[in-house]
C-alpha cells in the first residue's frame, strides 16, 4: 500500500501538532486517505483515527488536539491514500492486540499477495487479517513470528532475528515497514523499495523546532515538549532540516527517543579538541594537557600464564587483595600500569599578596586499585603547611602564607600505579540490578549528601526527572543498563565546547544548552542519578588520552567524571565526557559532593593581589618500569 508515512518516538510523553498545508501547492489532500495512531498517556491500549477516503483530514486533527489524552511517546501517521475506495479495515495504520499491548503497523510499498500467503498460511487461524491488504497480512506474519519465538515485545528478540523476518518479506516486493509495540519502534527500509525513508533525531532546544513541507507541517510547540528528544522517521523530507536517508536493507529499533539497535555499524563520533581560552577566575580547573604515545607493556609468556591459571583455579576464591590478582576468572592477565604526572599551577599578581590561604588536593588516591609510588610538592613561597584528610577522605593540604609575594608556583609530581581489576559480577541477589533502589535507613543517612539533587526550581527538576526516567523505561528499569545508557547519551548528544560555561553553570543549564566541558557533563550525570535515588559523587583526577578505550575524546588538563554507589559493590566511575567506564586510563585524586569539594587548587587572598594571571599545565605519560 503506497502513500507517505511519518512516525515519531519521544523520550518522554509529547503532544506534536500536525497540520496539512492548503493551497495550490499542497499535496496532502490531492489524493484522499489519512490515518493516525498513538498510545494515549503511554497506556497499553492504542488509539487510531483513520479514514481511507477522508478529504477534510485537518478537521479530525484539530479534534484530536482538544483531547486531554493526546500525549504519548509513540505516534504514527499515514498520509495520502491511493485514490481507491479503501474501507476502515483496509486503511493504515493497523492495530492488533498481542502480548498485552496494542501493536501499530504501517507499510509503504507493494508485496506479492500470492507469495505472501504462501509464506504465511496462518496454520493457527489466530492471526488472520480482517481486511484484504498485503500490509495487514505482513503485520500478521510478523506477530506470528514473535508468537513462535515466545516473545511479547520487540526487545524480547535479537535485532538480527527480527531483521531476518523483515528480509523474508523484502523478497516479496517493495517493503518499508514501521512497527511498534507501544514501547519500542522498529523501522525497516526495503532493498527493493521505490521510495526513500529518512531519519532525524531532534535534540531539545529552548525554541521548539518547526518542520514544514508541502505535504505535512509538524510543530513541537507544546511548552511541555521543549526539552524532549524525538526520533523522526518520514518517507519525505522537510524543508531546511538535515534528514539522514536510510540505507536499503537497514533495520533500526528505537526506544524513548534513542536508537536501541541498528543493523549498520555505529558511526564513530569525531573527536573534539579543547579550545584554549584565558580565564580570570581564581578557581580554574584545567588549561592544557600534554600526552605521549602509549608505552609498550611487557607480555607474559604463554607458559607462565598456563602455570598460574592452574594455581588460580585452586586458590582464586581465597584471594581478597586486588593488587595480588594476576588473572581474572577466565584466565585473562590483569596487569598494572605506571603513570608519571606533573601538575603545575602558577599565579602572578599585579599587586603583591600580603596574606593568603590555600587548599591543595593534588595527591592521587592510595587504595586497593591505585598506588602512589612517589609524590612531591614544590612551593615557591614559604608558609605554614598542615597536611590532613578531609571529610571526603581526600588527601589535603592547608597552606597559609603571611609574607609578601608577587608570584606563587605550585608543582605536584606523582608516579602512580593503577591496577586492573576483574569485571564486576552483578549476579548475586544483594547486588541489586533493578531501579528503584531501596536503602536501609542508616544507609540513606550516610548517603544523604550524595542523594540530594542541587537546589533548583521544581519545574527544572521535573524536566530532568522525566529525562532520567526515559533511560530507566528504555532499559526496562535495569540499573547498570540505565547508567551506561545515560553515560553514552551524554557523550553522543552533548557537544564538548570549552569556554561557554562557568563554575556557577547548573545541571539544568547544561541540559538545556547541550554543550559544556567535563565538569558540566559530570554534574549533569550526578544530578540525573540522584533524581533516580542513586547515590552519586563528583570525582577529579587525570585521564591518559593515549589509551585505546572506546569513544575517547581529547580531555582537559585535569579531568572530571562521576562515581555512583552500587549496593554490595561500592563506588564505580562513569565518564560521560568520553562515554566510557572508568578504567586504568583514569587516575583519581579527589572527590566530593560537587566541584568545590574536590577542587585541585583553591584559595583566598585576604590582602593585596590586584589583577591575577593564572597558568595551569599538566603532563601525564605512561612509563615502563
Amino acid at each position: 500500500m503506497s502513500g507517505e508515512i511519518l512516525a515519531l518516538n519521544f523520550d518522554c510523553m509529547g503532544s506534536p501538532s500536525i497540520s496539512f498545508p492548503t493551497g495550490e501547492d499542497a499535496k496532502a489532500l490531492k489524493t484522499p486517505g489519512w490515518g493516525f495512531g498513538w498510545h494515549p498517556n503511554d497506556d497499553y491500549g492504542a488509539s487510531i483515527v483513520k479514514d481511507g477516503m477522508a478529504k477534510d483530514s485537518q478537521t479530525l486533527l484539530d479534534t484530536l488536539k482538544d483531547g486531554t489524552s493526546f500525549r504519548s511517546t509513540m505516534f504514527m501517521c499515514k498520509v495520502k491514500g491511493v485514490g481507491r475506495q479503501y474501507t476502515q479495515h483496509d486503511s493504515q495504520p493497523f492495530r492488533r492486540s498481542f502480548g498485552g499491548y496494542d501493536w501499530l503497523f504501517m507499510h509503504n510499498g507493494q508485496l506479492d499477495p500470492v507469495a505472501l500467503r504462501d509464506l504465511y498460511p496462518d496454520p493457527t487461524g489466530i492471526l488472520e487479517p480482517i481486511g484484504t491488504t498485503d500490509t495487514e497480512l505482513a503485520f500478521c506474519f510478523l506477530l506470528f513470528q514473535l508468537m513462535q519465538s515466545s516473545a511479547k515485545a520487540l526487545t524480547d528478540v535479537e535485532g538480527s532475528v527480527f531483521l531476518s523476518w523483515m528480509e523474508q518479506l523484502d523478497t516479496l516486493g517493495s517493503a518499508d515497514f514501521v512497527i511498534s509495540d507501544g514501547r519500542s519502534m522498529a523501522i525497516y527500509h526495503g532493498k527493493n523499495s521505490t521510495s526513500q525513508l529518512y531519519t532525524h533525531r531532534v535534540l531539545p532546544s529552548e525554541k521548539p523546532p518547526l518542520f514544514e513541507s508541502d505535504l505535512v507541517c509538524l510543530d513541537l510547540e507544546d511548552p511541555r515538549d521543549s526539552l524532549r528528544t524525538v526520533f523522526m522517521v518520514t518517507s519525505f523530507e522537510f524543508n531546511d532540516t538535515p534528514f539522514e536517508p536510510m540505507e536499503p536493507g537497514r533495520l533500526i529499533i528505537v526506544r524513548r527517543g534513542a536508537v536501541y539497535w541498528d543493523s549498520l555499524p555505529k558511526k564513530v563520533k569525531p573527536q573534539s579538541l579543547p579550545i584554549e581560552t584565558e580565564s580570570s577566575s581564581k578557581e580554574v580547573e584545567e588549561s592544557e594537557l600534554f600526552v605521549s604515545q602509549q608505552a609498550e607493556q611487557s607480555q607474559t609468556s604463554v607458559e607462565a600464564v598456563d602455570e598460574e591459571e592452574e594455581i588460580i583455579s585452586e586458590s582464586f576464591s581465597n584471594i581478597i587483595n586486588i593488587k595480588s590478582l594476576t588473572h581474572d576468572m577466565e584466565g585473562i592477565p590483569l596487569s598494572y600500569r605506571y603513570y608519571d604526572i606533573s601538575h603545575l599551577t602558577e599565579y602572578k599578581y599585579s599587586v603583591p599578596v600580603e596574606h593568603s590561604s590555600h587548599t591543595f588536593r593534588l595527591q592521587p588516591v592510595e587504595d586497593a586499585v591505585q598506588e602512589v609510588v612517589q609524590a612531591t610538592l614544590e612551593l615557591s613561597v614559604d608558609g605554614e603547611m598542615l597536611p590532613f584528610e578531609d571529610v571526603f577522605a581526600n588527601h589535603s593540604i592547608y597552606y597559609d602564607i603571611t609574607k609578601k609575594y608577587p608570584q606563587l608556583m605550585i608543582k605536584m609530581k606523582s608516579r602512580v600505579k593503577v591496577y586492573a581489576v576483574p569485571s564486576d559480577d552483578h549476579s548475586p541477589v544483594m547486588r541489586r540490578s533493578q531501579i528503584p533502589l531501596v536503602w536501609m535507613p542508616w544507609q540513606r543517612q550516610m548517603m544523604l549528601p550524595y542523594l540530594l539533587p542541587p537546589e533548583l526550581p521544581e519545574t527544572q527538576l521535573r524536566q530532568m526527572t522525566d529525562y532520567a526516567m526515559s533511560f530507566v523505561e528504555r532499559n526496562d528499569s535495569h540499573l547498570i543498563d540505565s547508567l551506561v545508557d545515560i553515560n553514552k547519551k551524554i557523550y553522543e548528544d552533548f557537544s564538548y565546547v570549552p569556554g561557554i560555561t562557568f563554575l556557577e553553570t547548573t545541571a539544568f543549564d547544561v541540559f538545556s544548552l547541550r554543550k559544556g566541558v567535563c565538569q558540566d557533563f559530570a554534574n549533569l550525570f550526578i544530578c540525573l542519578c540522584r533524581l533516580l535515588n542513586i547515590p552519586a559523587r563528583y570525582r577529579v583526577g587525570y585521564i591518559y588520552t593515549g589509551g585505546e578505550y572506546e569513544n575517547k575524546i581529547q580531555s582537559d588538563a585535569s579531568h572530571a567524571w562521576a562515581e555512583v554507589y552500587l549496593p554490595y559493590l561500592g563506588w564505580r566511575g562513569f565518564d560521560p565526557t568520553n562515554g566510557c567506564m572508568v578504567t586504568q586510563d583514569h587516575v583519581r585524586t579527589a572527590c566530593g559532593r560537587n566541584y568545590r569539594d574536590a577542587t585541585p587548587v583553591s584559595g583566598t587572598i585576604f590582602k593585596g593581589g590586584g589583577t591575577e594571571k593564572l597558568k595551569v599545565e599538566v603532563q601525564i605519560r605512561e612509563v615502563t618500569v
